[in-house]
């Protein structure tokens, strides 16, 4: 049962979104001090990293992380590569072949190159989902949305597709890698860290052959 880690591991050279904050993981207590215990401290943002969004990012009064419903996160998915698209478009999506009714779609482009090759820089190009791109998964059942890159929607624009996306119920995964990953379906199980009153949290996504 082959199991592939599709999560960006976190570390201190890791890019993240302009203006969000840096991670920064410290140790306080080490061996080398004389402590007992190793002990390491935590400093980064809700959306570092391979993550998730819920509604409350993006639609006031939208639902938190506490509140997201787990079944959404684990089962089938379907993975497609986009090729060397640089915006999914509904015209792009119609030539994915993605089934009407996928729950769980999660898109390979040419994202997952950037982790390998330079995950310390952060790219403004990267590839995303256009806004009626979005509506284009909503009106075919699609309930989970999984891009290689640190937002599902263009960084010139970020707020239309979110919107759309997250004011339909359709929960984002953000910062995966897909690299080495081949089209087609797997098994998705992918749990953010339970954290009350916010709206977004580090994963730990992996697929099951």
């Amino acid at each position: 049962m082959p199991i592939h880690d599709i999560s960006v591991p976190l570390s201190n050279a890791l890019a993240v979104w302009p203006k969000d904050p840096s991670i920064r993981i410290t140790q306080p207590r080490t061996f080398e001090q004389g402590d007992h215990a190793q002990v390491s401290h935590l400093n980064l943002g809700a959306h570092a990293g391979t993550h998730i969004d819920t509604p409350a990012h993006f639609i006031p009064g939208g639902s938190n992380m506490d509140e997201l419903d787990l079944e959404i996160m684990v089962g089938p998915a379907l993975v497609v590569d986009a090729g060397q698209a640089d915006l999914l478009t509904p015209a792009v999506l119609e030539t994915l072949d993605i089934p009407r009714g996928t729950a769980r779609v999660l898109f390979r482009t040419r994202n997952s190159s950037l982790w390998e090759q330079d995950p310390g820089t952060f790219h403004e190009d990267f590839v995303a989902i256009s806004e009626s791109g979005a509506h284009w998964l909503i009106d075919r059942g699609v309930r989970l949305v999984g891009i290689d890159y640190l937002s599902v929607a263009p960084y010139v624009d970020t707020g239309p597709t979110h919107r759309a996306l997250l004011g339909a119920g359709v929960i984002p995964i953000e910062g995966l890698n897909l690299s080495g990953i081949a089209p087609g379906t797997y098994q998705l199980i992918c749990l953010p860290l339970r954290i009350a009153g916010v709206e977004g949290a580090p994963a730990r996504a992996i697929l099951i052959d």
